[in-house]
């Protein structure tokens, strides 16, 4: 699974620069200042996790490391519901989408603690 977290993780940093590069010139005077700004912070969390996602696959390439792949789905799946819901939100206007924003919040809290205490464990002698 190492190659593959790092093939999403580099897909997503694909789709984050993308997605800055469509808020900057498609939306910008498309919809109001507010809804941009939400639009930006789920694209900057997505090329944040699309740099831990790449750094889980670097880590499972590790001789005896633990299986990160529990930390690649939660990354994954909590990108793509954050990601995912603030774009839609942004987009279209329906502020009950952002009532679906925290569970992809806490599917990236659960990652970036799994992350910790997997990698705490590889520093044990």
């Amino acid at each position: 699974m190492a190659r593959w977290w790092m093939v999403i993780g580099s897909l997503m940093g694909f789709i984050a620069v993308a997605g800055g590069a469509f808020g900057a010139h498609a939306l910008e005077t498309r919809i109001a200042a507010d809804m941009l700004a939400v639009f930006d912070t789920g694209t900057r969390y997505l090329m944040f996790q699309a740099t831990a996602l790449l750094l889980v696959g670097v880590l499972s390439t590790r001789p005896g490391a633990p299986s990160y792949n529990t930390v690649g789905w939660l990354f994954t799946i909590g990108t793509l519901i954050f990601t995912g819901s603030l774009w839609a939100l942004a987009i279209s206007g329906v502020r009950t989408l952002g009532a679906i924003t925290p569970f992809g919040g806490l599917c990236l809290l659960a990652g970036w603690v799994a992350l910790g205490l997997l990698t705490a464990r590889l520093a044990q002698p």
